[in-house]
C-alpha cells in the first residue's frame, strides 16, 4: 500500500463509438496520450441541507463527475483528430471545423506512489478545444505546455470513475490501457 502519490504516466484515451438505449458505451480503440504533466480534476456536484427541527434533518449529495485540466507537452494530433474532430487534408493541414461536436471518451492513467501507484479510468469525458498561447524564447529555453479543459459526467448507471486498489488482481493491473475497465458485477455496499 502506498504512503504518498507522485506524478502522472501512461494517458489513454478510448473514443466513445456509440451507447446503447441503456447508457452502456462501446469504446474504440485507444491511444496513448504521451508527455503529461498534470491532471487537476475538481468534483462537480453539490450538497442540499433540508431543515427541520431547527437541524439539518437530512442533506443530498449530488455526484456530477469532475472538470478540469490536462496539462501535457503537446497535444498529438491523434486527440486533435479523433476527439476534437479536426480535419487532416492531403496537403497533412490539420483544419479545426467549428460545426464538428467533439468525441465523448474514456480515460485511463496511472498515479505513481511509493510501493504500486494507483490506476484509473474516467468513463464519459469530453474536452474543449485548447486556447492559443505562444512566447518568444528568452536568455533560457523553457519549454512550454498545452492544457485540455475537460469534464467528465456520469454514465447513464451512474458510473463516473474506477481506481485500483492493493487487491486488485494482476490481470486486470496488466490490461488497464488496453481498454476502459469494465465490471457488469458491482457489488452493493
Amino acid at each position: 500500500m502506498d504512503k504518498v502519490k507522485f506524478g502522472i504516466k501512461n494517458v489513454h484515451i478510448f473514443p466513445i463509438k456509440s451507447e446503447s438505449a441503456e447508457g452502456v458505451p462501446t469504446f474504440d480503440t485507444g491511444f496513448a496520450v504521451p508527455g503529461a504533466v498534470s491532471l487537476s480534476l475538481d468534483k462537480d456536484g453539490d450538497t442540499k441541507p433540508f431543515y427541520a427541527d431547527n437541524i439539518k434533518y437530512y442533506v443530498t449529495v449530488s455526484n456530477n463527475g469532475y472538470e478540469g485540466d490536462l496539462e501535457i507537452a503537446v497535444i498529438p494530433d491523434e486527440f486533435r483528430i479523433k476527439i476534437l474532430k479536426y480535419t487532416k487534408n492531403n496537403d497533412g493541414v490539420l483544419i479545426e471545423d467549428s460545426t464538428k461536436e467533439p468525441t465523448p471518451f474514456a480515460m485511463t492513467y496511472e498515479e505513481e506512489g511509493d510501493q504500486t501507484g494507483t490506476k484509473f479510468c474516467l468513463y464519459k469525458g469530453t474536452a474543449t478545444r485548447p486556447s492559443l498561447s505562444h512566447s518568444t524564447t528568452q536568455e533560457s529555453k523553457e519549454p512550454t505546455t498545452q492544457k485540455l479543459n475537460m469534464s467528465f459526467s456520469p454514465l447513464k448507471d451512474g458510473k463516473v470513475l474506477a481506481m485500483t486498489t492493493e487487491d486488485t488482481k494482476q490481470t486486470v493491473i496488466n490490461d488497464w490501457h488496453n481498454a476502459p475497465y469494465w465490471d457488469e458485477d458491482i457489488p452493493s455496499a
